[in-house]
């Protein structure tokens, strides 16, 4: 039974001495006010400088009527100013709620860290699930017209393409590139279009895969979407632009490229900021590379290769399975 007959805030804090014994939703803790007010600004700062009267249980600990089980990475936390979890700690849904309530900023943001670089199979996922992955890639064939004119009566420039993603075509880009009031020059690339089908039994890890890869456009870099928000699908389509092919022409076509982000720390000066550095995917040996390193850290292992298992890289089609 609690004893709620709560003194003024100056008695209470006079009250609090150190070793403190906290009963928090039943687990005892001991600990030192040095390390409960170490967060002024938090609810806990606030409790033990005496901004907020605290509760008592019979046994004379001060009461905190939340869960008790994770408290004690808090207080870790508040003790060591690292965040020190176990592998495969399972209840970090909970613990970011009490830390929230409690309101203690810089174990937030250490959190937020610390979610970025966990494998999402550590965030719950079921056993079972299934990625399906099917590629194609296609030539593509570009020039440019040539066309130089003493009378300076030159046409606009135009393009057409045509492009089908069951078959292979050639696709011929038809483009004036002027190097000068009457001077334009006849240039020819070939172009490859990359195309991925991609079906995961698993929606979450559909959206870390488009977390992960970007388009790379004109205007900056973009996320991809699940075909259809009810369907576990997403299609992946991009073009590298080739060196020859002007970055103005590739941007006419609407082309986009494909990117990676892979997450990097850095720290200066004792503070450490998690950020992605996209690298670009040029062929679908770096693309199936990239797939394998995200889906074997969350937990899948290959089932399936077509049509050589022993030239995974250089698949047309691949299962993975969640063990």
């Amino acid at each position: 039974m609690l004893n709620l007959n709560s003194p003024d805030d100056n008695s209470n804090r006079n009250s609090l001495q150190d070793p403190v014994s906290l009963n928090v939703g039943g687990e005892i803790y001991t600990t030192t006010l040095d390390t409960l007010t170490r967060c002024r600004d938090s609810m806990l700062g606030a409790m033990f400088t005496g901004q907020i009267p605290v509760l008592r249980d019979n046994q004379g600990n001060v009461f905190i009527d939340r869960d008790g089980k994770v408290f004690r990475y808090i207080l870790n936390y508040l003790r060591s100013s690292s965040l020190d979890l176990p592998d495969g700690f399972s209840e970090l849904a909970l613990l970011r709620r009490e830390v929230d309530f409690f309101q203690i900023r810089p174990l937030l943001e250490e959190m937020c860290r610390y979610e970025a670089l966990m494998p999402l199979s550590l965030r719950g996922g079921p056993l079972g699930a299934m990625i399906m992955v099917n590629v194609d890639s296609k030539v593509c064939c570009c020039a440019c017209s040539h066309q130089r004119c003493v009378e300076g009566g030159f046409a606009p420039a135009y393009c057409f393409s045509a492009y089908s993603a069951l078959s292979f075509q050639v696709r011929v880009l038809h483009f004036n590139l002027r190097h000068g009031p009457e001077n334009y020059e006849l240039r020819t690339c070939s172009v490859r279009a990359f195309t991925v089908d991609l079906f995961c039994t698993w929606r979450a890890f559909l959206a870390l895969i488009c977390e992960r890869f970007s388009y790379r456009t004109s205007r900056g870099l973009t996320s991809p979407h699940p075909c259809n928000p009810r369907q576990n699908r997403l299609k992946l389509e991009w073009v590298p632009r080739p060196d020859e092919l002007p970055q103005d022409q590739y941007d006419k076509q609407r082309y986009q490229g494909l990117t990676v982000s892979n997450t990097e720390l850095t720290q200066l000066d004792d503070i450490v900021s998690v950020h992605r550095n996209p690298c670009d995917i040029t062929d679908m040996q770096g693309f199936v590379e990239e797939l394998l390193k995200v889906s074997l850290a969350e937990g899948f292992k290959v089932d399936l290769v077509t049509p050589d298992p022993a030239e995974i890289l250089n698949c047309t089609s691949l299962r993975l399975v969640k063990c």
